[in-house]
């Protein structure tokens, strides 16, 4: 992999390990859509972008339930609204059009960078550090529910998906 075009840094943790270590995949989804994007030696790129959308579908469906199942052990307030911007994330990976992909590979690319930075630094800096502030607050309150977390989490340990290697 090049360069790192999106860095995992600070400003993106939740305080939440095992949802920060699957959000840091997916910032290395995102570095290899782009340089899919930038692979000036590889003219044709639809394997190599269907493969991205494949993983990129399978990885979130995994990530989504993890942090669902953690927000309800937590009763979070905006679990609704969180569920409503998973539903819609997947809906959007779902309808791309492979044909389309393979007739305009680099919009389609792009198109893909331009989803993936905007649920990167929306949402994740936005409504998921919410999850991160309501566990330390719960955690401060000495709520149980909060401070047993760590078992949702060795669960989520057992059933992971593993990354798939480049």
């Amino acid at each position: 992999m090049a360069e790192e075009k999106y860095k995992f840094t600070e400003d993106y943790y939740t305080g939440i390990p095992f949802i920060d270590e699957e959000h840091r995949h997916l910032f290395e989804l995102a570095n290899q859509a782009h340089d899919t994007m930038t692979d000036a030696f590889t003219v044709d790129k639809y394997d190599k972008i269907v493969a991205l959308l494949e993983e990129l579908n399978e990885y979130t469906k995994t990530h989504f339930a993890h942090e669902e199942e953690y927000m309800k052990s937590i009763n979070f307030q905006y679990y609704w609204s969180e569920l409503r911007a998973h539903k819609m994330f997947v809906a959007k990976l779902d309808s791309y059009d492979l044909s389309q992909i393979d007739q305009s590979q680099d919009q389609a690319i792009l198109d893909l960078l331009d989803f993936l930075t905007k649920w990167l630094t929306v949402h994740i800096k936005g409504a998921d550090r919410r999850i991160g502030d309501a566990t330390k607050k719960l955690e401060a309150e000495g709520d149980k529910t909060a401070l047993n977390a760590g078992k949702i989490q060795a669960a989520v340990d057992k059933k992971a998906v593993k990354p798939k290697k480049a």
